[in-house]
């Protein structure tokens, strides 16, 4: 009998410690099933399966537009807990959040699957916009709205935000937390998705050699952007002219439609690589057409080093000219003479266009050549120096010849 006893206090001990780690293991926002046992005007009580009751409110079910009548003693209910315990020991549950277990696993699924969905916006407050997601309400972060300009104040970012409403936006689930009732939303992501699907689609339809016709979207210090048609390539700035460019910025505009030809096309890395040079004809390809040696030409100082200058020719050619041609004797360092900007009368020394080579010479035009084309320039209004405001070198006759010419800046 003893015995029996004992078994039966260790069987009960048992039923009440598996109830007591049932009870402690339900939280707030867990959904649970349960079964009602009662039903009057204030709400109803539900048998949860923890060896506790809880109860839904009059107000929770009339948020479903029902009363609780529309209930029946014995019928399983879905429910939501609010609170494991409110001030006089009763379990709150909630039959109107439990119908948003739905909607729950919906956006829980779209962020595993990192879907994009379509929504509408219904409400602007200061840190985003609100959309409506089934019985929910979802939140963009400011932060998560696409194309907000940073840097703004307050003020214009609430009016950019308020231009929202009413809309409809491609948004991205990136969090959902039931127990806090999160679910928030990110618009940059779905539009980075959107274009990312965009240029995938794209690289399956060009081939490196085609000519494309697109917009220049954005400008950087290494090259401009041009959008393809919902997807960007990159024109590196060595590639937007046969000339030598110091920024984007001098060859195109954001907003312009030009032609590029699609120079490299990685789909691995969904990159696009442009070249707008390209599309125009190799100067150096006519380059016998257009100079000789012992010719006369006039060019800008694009660059210049200790070594020499290197010096723009049209039509987008850069030739050289070296420490060694600007006087005799050659000076130590070309910067000391020479000055980006300065326009200058050379002669062609030589010309390697299978190489895309140009050598100028400074100190093979003679003093006669350099006058005439100082009068020539005076006459047409453009500014000169004249010999007593240049430096002096020895000239190759043992004559005192200027090699320092006027400077003009950048003439149009």
């Amino acid at each position: 009998m003893q015995l029996n006893d004992t078994l039966s206090n260790d069987m009960d001990f048992a039923a009440l410690l598996e109830a007591s780690f049932a009870e402690t293991a339900l939280e707030r926002g867990d959904l649970v099933t349960g079964s009602i046992l009662a039903v009057d005007n204030q709400g109803l009580i539900v048998d949860v399966g923890v060896g506790r009751d809880g109860i839904v409110s009059r107000h929770d079910i009339e948020r479903l537009g029902k009363s609780a009548m529309d209930y029946q003693v014995g019928a399983e209910i879905d429910v939501v807990i609010l609170r494991v315990e409110d001030m006089d020991g009763n379990m709150v549950l909630s039959v109107s959040q439990a119908l948003q277990s739905e909607d729950w696993k919906r956006a829980e699924e779209l962020m595993t699957n990192e879907d994009v969905w379509e929504g509408e916006v219904i409400d602007v407050n200061r840190g985003g916009v609100i959309i409506p997601f089934g019985n929910l309400r979802g939140f963009i972060p400011a932060s998560h709205v696409a194309d907000l300009p940073r840097g703004i104040n307050e003020d214009d970012r609430k009016a950019f935000m308020s231009g929202l409403m009413g809309k409809t936006v491609m948004v991205k689930v990136i969090e959902v937390n039931r127990k806090r009732r999160r679910l928030v939303f990110s618009q940059r992501e779905a539009q980075r998705e959107r274009r990312e699907a965009k240029k995938e689609a794209l690289l399956e339809k060009l081939s490196e050699g085609d000519i494309r016709t697109g917009t220049v979207s954005g400008l950087r210090d290494f090259g401009a952007f041009v959008d393809l048609g919902g997807a960007d390539g990159l024109i590196h700035i060595s590639e937007l002219a046969w000339h030598r460019v110091k920024h984007p910025r001098e060859v195109v505009n954001v907003g312009d439609k030009i032609e590029v030809y699609i120079l490299r096309l990685d789909a691995e890395g969904k990159r696009i690589g442009l070249s707008l040079k390209r599309t125009q004809p190799n100067p150096w390809s006519q380059i016998e057409d257009l100079y000789h040696v012992g010719q006369l030409v006039e060019g800008v100082v694009s660059r210049v080093a200790q070594f020499g200058a290197f010096v723009s020719l049209d039509p987008g050619i850069e030739a050289l000219l070296h420490v060694s041609q600007i006087a005799e004797p050659a000076p130590a360092d070309a910067t000391a003479i020479i000055y980006e900007g300065q326009t200058l009368l050379m002669r062609i020394i030589s010309i390697e266009a299978d190489k895309q080579r140009l050598g100028l010479s400074l100190k093979e035009v003679t003093p006669e050549e350099h006058e005439k084309w100082l009068s020539r320039r005076a006459e047409a209004g453009l500014p000169v120096e004249r010999d007593d405001e240049k430096a002096e070198v020895d000239g190759s006759q043992g004559e005192t010849d200027s090699v320092q010419l006027e400077s003009i800046g950048n003439e149009a």
